[in-house]
């Protein structure tokens, strides 16, 4: 896979971003634009337009789900993966009722992690 496009990676987190930034140069070559909050995020993704956005749940100033509500309303196209360290069924739920294409939990191997973006970024052809 050779996905190059931009993605836009939200997480309070430095080393988040970082470990997560790893994984996505596995499976291409991304521009990745980094945001340390929702606050952030919003404005990065008007001036940016990624095609993808990996967004935490958790941040201070603009947790991820109104975050995701607010991209959706600038974008209803806009693709959001959600990844997280809490994935209990209730926030699952409310992220895809938003309309997050994806929910994925930190703690997830690597590997796993790779496969499920990988899956998302470049969707297998259809053999119809």
């Amino acid at each position: 896979m050779s996905f190059s496009g931009k993605i836009l990676l939200v997480d309070d987190e430095a080393h988040i971003r970082k470990f997560v930034s790893l994984i996505l140069k596995q499976i291409g070559q991304p521009e990745i634009i980094e945001a340390g909050n929702g606050e952030e995020a919003l404005k990065s993704y008007q001036a940016n337009k990624p095609n993808i956005v990996l967004l935490d749940v958790n941040m201070p100033r603009m947790d991820g789900m109104e975050t995701l509500r607010k991209l959706k309303e600038i974008d209803p196209d806009c693709v959001v993966i959600m990844l997280t360290s809490l994935a209990n069924r209730e926030s699952v739920e409310r992220a895809l009722e938003l309309g997050a294409a994806n929910y994925i939990r930190k703690d997830t191997p690597k590997d796993e992690i790779a496969r499920a973006l990988s899956e998302i970024i470049d969707p297998p052809a259809s053999t119809e």
